[in-house]
């Protein structure tokens, strides 16, 4: 949501750091907070004016009229304090209808004062500006302010004078406070916007001699524009309504929301509820709750919640454990339900975040049956099939009853089901599957006939869009003289709309290009794209079966530019970048509709773009929205869901019946009963789930009224906001003649104890009128056709429908089969259809989930379990977790074969690389090539050597002899400077280790007994650090116990040991790299005296 209550505590301290005015405000941070566990004698000491000071106490826990319910404290010293607070603190009280525990206070200075220094001042927002009221008699008798105070609206991006206060608003007001109050009002209208404040009142607002004092305040800000106000907000905390705990899980789930892009929101609302829901989409968690509440189940309702926006399967599996492990810590002793449910996804894959949920009942099987947990599941969308299928299984294999519905199902039936309101089919029809509707039996490429393109009663134009105004297209509109707002096109789209789409969203592209070819449309609708984080570049997409390229522009002018015919701008730029994004492309004239998809664009900046879409003419379409579509001629991004449901809902072609909802998802679920119960959709749009939508029911519904091929009309409202009367006092007044289906979700708001906010930000109601049940009742009366339910819905279109077509409004036209269109190849192997074997196999890594896993064992394991380099490179390397001997002896093996100084060849190849100028990497490869029998690469072959001896029996002399007789050198014996008598210290402190930690070392046994051997022909001929690695790593795969014989003896063969020198190496090599640089070395020239020139003196033929 974006408007979010925070606590007065918070408003004040906001208030004292940021307010800016000439008014002095009095007792600036003088409050003091207290709870069950407040340390009397350290508050007294932080704040020392509590103990001379008279005092007011009173909770902090958003509660509205705290003096006429008897919950303040005045004119008392801590003492009387405490003793107010005894009877108090942490005791349940009721305020309306929602029972809580006070559990914060707010202790502050008693100001004494006469009433006439109270006054009142609140600043709210609206859709056209922010409201000031003001009224010269405040405090606890207010009364009525609505209807009694002065004032004054703001509009938008306009600023308040202190003489416009004084004018309007202190026209009741004592001569001598007036200047104090103008500026005072002035300083909090700016200290209001600076902030991102929605609601601000303080009541009373007291003025004396001395100055003001703010005495109770109640506030919202835009919880969206945190990005834009941390740096003054800081880490805000929202408490929750009074009468609901905060419970942890709801704080677990923010925390998962804030660090995705989907969106994952819950509120518990009675933990011992037995009905439970898991419901995706923002629009259809409501209408859940709406049905569970009709059927009677408002008592037993456990929480609201919902998960949307294509959430991971981690995400998924997060959000359902909290879920199950909440529902599964109380028994009932009727059992319980869960209710998986969802309209038809637009693009989140259903059976991915399906996974999720599985894994997670999965998890949870042995407590869900023992708390005799029934499943309901209903769903839609991409690849919802697989999705149900794995549902069921799960439910099979586990014991536990799962009953799984698609779209055949309605969408809430499951809740007549789940409460025994509706008896459980046997089993439900399976519509067809995704790829019955997707793959072409012809081989032509060419761009089928065209199909039914209009309904029977409406005549098609070459032409069919009317553009808001003619202009020179690619040139900004800032030189235009706009002396009122222009008029609106009345169509928004048509069969040769063509649109440019700001961002690299290339599936909702080639969805939007799909679609135009089941339509038959000549041309691709999307002209452009608009990246700025590339450079001019072609993107490859498919024209039916061909490949085509789109232009994709850095530059949103350049774009403009070269495509003058395009007139609809579709934005998926971020909630950051989608405000200056949309302004820019309202200077061009030529585009009248924008589509913004974002959701979490801060409401000031919503309200800025709708004052300059008004006054250029351009109809905007979000923010918060997935869009809208208009069959048989133009899609926006991801609307309409994928080519099997398009097919389904028959949103190829034109049918008579046009609709307007909040919400995406909900928007596909009316395209699937429209389907259904009619001869389909003319036109539907989703305005968006904001406060302030970009465009309203009102204008979507006139401009159906004004379109010959819609016949009936559909809205889908919802509580919060005012919109839905527009369209009643349009039905009243005749200026919306044909028939209106409506009905506004969010009825159960009403039954709730405490404020929910639904997963829209606007599906709140700030006041009666607001309510769903309200503004239904007001609808109905108007002549509007209202269901008794939503349940009810598709009922009532489908004997509106009936009854236009019998009177022969609607002619209902024959069906013309859809050309098909390909299925894309990752689409078709996601959906199992076809099989093909992968270029690589790997067995050591997987990247792909929430977290990274190396052979099986999750990254923040490997840490907790304190593994080390070693146990890293046994995983990577090995696919064991080595015994903790053996991760130090490769990490003791590393650290001695790091470096043996810059005379050798490779440190030598790397120095005068690094000299040249070359990069780390190459130097490092330089010095890296030179590794081989003759340097460093003597661990695999010494290994190999002295195994084959020992493994066929030979005595060490005979190893010895035959090495001599075949002209062979032992691998590993030797060293240019070492020698029996000045031994390798490296290969004492590995002897030492090993001898110490290995359970066998029969192979370093036998390599000791032929270096007895070789040094007593020549005492150099030692078993240096290259042989004793090789043979002590050969004893180690052995006899740990973690590889057979035959996996030790692969492992030598295929090279894993000369791994140790070439890594612990390259540690050496990059510090001789990182040497040279440091000491700035030139170009290093091999000096003529250490090179012998032997030359040729005499040459004959």
């Amino acid at each position: 949501m974006s408007a979010k209550a925070i606590s007065e505590q918070t408003g004040k301290e906001f208030l004292y750091k940021y307010i800016c005015t000439s008014a002095a405000v009095q007792n600036r941070f003088r409050y003091a907070s207290v709870t069950s566990e407040t340390d009397w004698d350290r508050l007294s000491q932080e704040h020392p004016w509590l103990l001379t000071e008279r005092l007011v106490v009173k909770p902090d826990q958003l509660i509205k009229r705290r003096g006429k319910l008897g919950l303040v404290g005045i004119n008392l010293d801590l003492q009387g304090v405490r003793e107010w607070l005894k009877a108090r603190l942490m005791r349940e009280t009721t305020v309306g209808k929602a029972k809580g525990v006070l559990k914060n206070f707010l202790i502050e200075p008693f100001v004494p004062h006469p009433q006439d220094e109270e006054f009142y001042v609140c600043i709210y927002a609206t859709r056209e500006g922010d409201h000031v009221l003001f009224h010269h008699e405040g405090g606890v008798e207010v009364g009525d302010v609505d209807a009694k105070a002065q004032r004054l609206m703001v509009a938008v991006d306009e600023k308040l004078s202190e003489d416009q206060v004084t004018e309007h608003l202190l026209t009741h007001v004592p001569d001598e406070k007036k200047e104090v109050l103008a500026s005072f009002i002035v300083g909090l209208f700016n200290f209001y916007e600076d902030l991102y404040f929605t609601y601000l009142e303080i009541n009373p607002i007291v003025v004396t001699k001395d100055g003001v004092y703010v005495l109770d305040m109640a506030a919202k800000i835009d919880a969206t524009a945190d990005y834009i106000c941390k740096a003054k907000w800081g880490d805000v905390e929202f408490p929750p309504p009074f009468g609901r705990e905060a419970y942890p899980e709801e704080a677990y789930i923010a925390d998962l929301d804030a660090k995705s892009g989907a969106s994952l929101k819950l509120t518990l609302l009675n933990p011992n509820g037995r009905i439970w829901t898991m419901v995706a989409g923002g629009g259809a968690s409501v209408v859940y709750s709406d049905t569970i509440c009709d059927l009677g189940g408002v008592d037993e309702l456990a929480n609201y919640g919902e998960y949307s926006g294509a959430p991971s399967e981690q995400q998924t599996y997060d959000y359902a454990k909290t879920i199950l492990s909440l529902m599964t810590r109380e028994k009932h002793p009727q059992g319980k339900v869960l209710i998986i449910g969802g309209s038809i996804a637009n693009f989140t894959n259903v059976a991915a975040t399906f996974k999720g949920i599985v894994r997670a009942i999965k998890d949870y099987q042995g407590p869900l049956k023992e708390h005799e947990v029934t499943i309901f599941v209903r769903r839609g969308g991409p690849n919802y099939q697989e999705g149900l299928r794995v549902m069921g299984e799960v439910g099979k294999t586990t014991g536990i009853p799962i009953h799984v519905f698609g779209t055949e199902t309605h969408m809430t039936a499951i809740v007549g089901m789940a409460l025994g309101h509706r008896p459980i089919p046997n089993q439900p029809p399976m519509d067809a599957h995704t790829a019955n509707f997707l793959l072409n039996a012809s081989s032509s490429a060419m761009t089928p006939a065209t199909t039914r393109t209009a309904s029977f009663s409406e005549s098609r134009k070459s032409n069919d869009v009317t553009p808001a105004k003619k202009s020179k297209a690619g040139l900004p509109a800032d030189s235009l003289c706009l002396l009122v707002n222009l008029a609106k096109a009345t169509t928004l789209f048509g069969k040769q709309t063509k649109t440019i789409v700001w961002g690299m969203q290339t599936r909702a592209v080639q969805g939007m290009l799909d679609f135009d070819y089941v339509c038959s449309r000549d041309e691709p609708s999307v002209a452009a794209m608009v990246y700025p984080f590339t450079g001019d570049h072609k993107q490859k997409f498919y024209w039916g079966h061909k490949e085509i390229l789109v232009p994709v522009y850095k530059n949103m002018a350049d774009a403009m530019k070269k495509h003058t015919e395009v007139d609809v701008l579709i934005s998926f730029a971020s909630l950051r970048s989608a405000f200056d994004s949309t302004m820019e492309a309202m200077q061009y004239p030529q585009i009248h509709t924008i589509a913004i998809i974002a959701e979490g664009i801060p409401e000031a900046q919503t309200r800025k773009i709708i004052k300059v879409a008004d006054e250029k003419g351009v109809t905007i379409i979000g923010p918060a929205t997935v869009g809208g579509i208009k069959p048989g001629c133009f899609k926006i991004g991801n609307t309409g869901g994928m080519l099997d449901n398009i097919l389904a809902s028959k949103l190829y072609r034109p049918g008579s019946v046009a609709y307007v909802s909040r919400s995406g998802g909900m928007s596909n679920e009316l395209n699937n009963i429209i389907s259904r119960t009619t001869d389909g959709v003319c036109e539907g749009v989703a305005i968006g789930g904001d406060r302030y939508p970009g465009s309203t029911f009102m204008d979507h519904v006139l401009r159906y009224q004004d379109t010959p091929g819609v016949k009936m009309i559909i809205v889908l409202g919802e509580i919060g906001g005012t919109e839905e009367y527009k369209i009643c006092q349009g039905i009243k007044e005749g200026r919306i003649t044909k028939p209106v289906v409506c009905w506004c979700i969010g009825t159960c708001a009403t039954m709730f104890t405490s404020e929910v906010q639904f997963g829209h930000a606007g599906a709140c109601a700030n006041q009666d009128s607001e309510t769903a049940v309200a503004k239904n009742q007001a609808l109905r009366d108007a002549g509007a056709y209202v269901p008794k339910s939503f349940d009810e819905l598709g009922d009532v279109i489908k004997t509106v429908y009936d009854e236009l077509v019998a009177n022969g409004t609607i002619i209902p036209a024959d069906e013309v089969p859809p050309p098909t269109v390909p299925m894309d190849y990752s689409w078709a192997r996601e959906l199992g259809l076809i099989r093909k074997p992968a270029s690589f196999m790997t067995s050591i890594c997987d990247e792909r989930g929430q977290e990274l896993i190396y052979a099986g064992m999750p990254i923040t394991e490997v840490f907790k379990e304190e593994m080390g380099l070693g146990g890293v490179l046994g995983l990577l390397w090995f696919q064991r977790r080595l015994p903790r001997y053996a991760c130090q002896f490769i990490e003791m093996c590393l650290m001695v074969t790091a470096d043996h100084g810059p005379a050798v060849s490779g440190a030598h190849n790397t120095i005068v690389c690094a000299r040249a100028g070359k990069d780390l990497i190459s130097s490092l490869t330089s010095g890296l090539l030179t590794i081989g029998d003759r340097f460093g690469g003597a661990l695999d072959a010494a290994a190999k050597q002295f195994s084959k001896a020992f493994d066929s029996g030979m005595l060490p002399m005979e190893f010895v002899n035959k090495m001599k007789k075949d002209g062979k050198l032992i691998m590993g014996i030797g060293h240019r400077v070492k020698s029996i008598n000045n031994p390798d210290m490296r290969v004492q402190i590995l002897k030492d280790f090993v001898k110490q930690h290995f359970p066998s070392t029969q192979l370093l046994d036998y390599a000791l007994d032929v270096e007895k051997i070789t040094t007593s022909k020549k005492p150099n001929l030692i078993l240096n650090v290259d042989g004793f690695i090789g043979v002590a790593f050969v004893d180690l795969l052995r006899t740990c116990g973690g590889f057979t014989r035959d996996e030790a003896d692969e492992f030598v063969e295929i090279g894993a040991l000369n791994g140790i020198f070439v890594l612990g190496r390259s540690m050496g090599f990059i510090g001789h790299y990182l040497d040279q640089k440091r000491l700035k070395q030139g170009l290093y020239r091999h000096p003529w005296d250490d090179i012998s020139y032997v030359l040729p003196e005499h040459m004959s033929m």
